[in-house]
Parts: C-alpha cells; sequence; structure tokens
C-alpha cells in the first residue's frame, strides 16, 4: 500500500500585486454569461462559442473576435450599450471565494486593480461583491490596447513605481494570463478558466493564498497545495 504525498506549497515573491477583476476576485459570470448569449444569439452566433473568448477581454476586442469583418466604430458602439447593460446588472455577482480576506491582507501593501471593465462598471462590481476598491487601477480608458496586449498591467507596474519583473499578477482568463506573461510578470492563475494557460502557479480560488512580508518589505505570496 502506497503511503500518501502531499505536493508542497508554492512561494512567490514580489514587491507589488496586480489584480484583474472578474473571475479573479469578483465572481461575475452570471452577469457576463446573461449579456453575451444575448448578444450572440441576436448576431446570429453560437452563445456558447461566445462565451470561449469573452472573458478578459475588453467587449469590442471580442466583437472584434466574433465578427472579424465588421466595421471597429460598429463594435465600439455596441460596447458602450452592452458596459452600461452590464453596469446596471448586478444580479448574481459576488466575491470569489477568499477574496474579502485576500484583499484585506495586501490593504497596506503596493497592488493595483487592472481590469477591461470601464471606471463605471468596476465600481459597480467590487462594490456589489463588497470588496474594497484599490486606490491605483488601470481601467479600460487607461489603455489604448485590450488584454492579451501587455499595456493594462505595465501601466499598472508603472503606476505604483514597480519593475515589471517585481509584480505578480493575479488572472483568471487566457487573454489575461497572455497579458501579464507579455508584460514579464509572474501569474497566478485563479478559477477554472486559468488552469489551461500556463499561469506561473494555479489554485481554484482565493482561499488557499497566504500572504506574508519578508523583513526587506518584499511581498510573500503562498499557494498552499492540496494533498
Amino acid at each position: 500500500m502506497s503511503a500518501s504525498t502531499t505536493t508542497a506549497p508554492v512561494v512567490l515573491t514580489a514587491k507589488a500585486l496586480l489584480l484583474d477583476m472578474d473571475g479573479t476576485i469578483v465572481n461575475s459570470d452570471a452577469v457576463v454569461e446573461r449579456c453575451w448569449r444575448d448578444w450572440a444569439v441576436s448576431h446570429g452566433l453560437d452563445p456558447q462559442e461566445a462565451l470561449k473568448v469573452v472573458h478578459g477581454r475588453q467587449g469590442y476586442a471580442t466583437m472584434a473576435v466574433l465578427l472579424p469583418d465588421r466595421p471597429m466604430e460598429v463594435n465600439l458602439a455596441e460596447n458602450a450599450v452592452m458596459l452600461a447593460r452590464e453596469t446596471a446588472d448586478t444580479d448574481g455577482v459576488v466575491p470569489v471565494a477568499g477574496a474579502p480576506e485576500f484583499m484585506a491582507s495586501i490593504a497596506e501593501l503596493p497592488h493595483a486593480l487592472v481590469t477591461s471593465a470601464d471606471a463605471p462598471l468596476a465600481t459597480a462590481r467590487m462594490t456589489a461583491a463588497a470588496l474594497p476598491m484599490p486606490a491605483v487601477r488601470v481601467t479600460a480608458e487607461s489603455v489604448q490596447a485590450s488584454k492579451p496586449d501587455p499595456e493594462g498591467f505595465l501601466k499598472g507596474a508603472a503606476a505604483l513605481g514597480m519593475d515589471p519583473a517585481d509584480c505578480i499578477v493575479f488572472e483568471d482568463s487566457a487573454a489575461g494570463i497572455a497579458a501579464g506573461q507579455a508584460a514579464g510578470m509572474r501569474v497566478i492563475g485563479i478559477g477554472p478558466r486559468a488552469a489551461a494557460h500556463n499561469p506561473t502557479t494555479h489554485t481554484p480560488d482565493l482561499t488557499t493564498l497566504r500572504v506574508t512580508t519578508t523583513p526587506d518589505g518584499s511581498i510573500q505570496i503562498t499557494v498552499e497545495a492540496g494533498a
């Protein structure tokens, strides 16, 4: 009879943390899927196929992937309508498991929100999930390019005065993980979507994370492993 084995925890050290919002600290899947299913059906698209690409990107970028021959100005106009609908719909928006405790543990440490949501949508969802809004945030209005472009994460690092190599990204989506990696950062993948996209390490939610600081002021993230 073989003895059970336990995988050792993963420990990463950084100077700053960059947090995606949807799917990472806020579970907004219910409203995202409601809105994008309706949009897909109205454009004659398969909703299941559409939902494979919506997570992590700004809405206009998702539309460009799904309807590549359509003028970008049409995508931008429809994205404005989509953002308004998503901002008004917070039914089912809740914190990811462990998010309140995690946010409390990093409150006094250098961190920023880097989200594809615009400022009103980010505020609505963070409020609905009863999570504190980071003082430093990079929203859709702050960037020229959507994830998977690294611009947002690079701007987040710059706003905190940190070198990209000293930052850890927390992400749930393929586009977000690719953006963090393109920025030269390590990525902790959160939730079921993240595992398939080769983050530095992966965890099902935020309950497995332990945050401590080292004597030199660095942030140490321990990702506890299961047996």
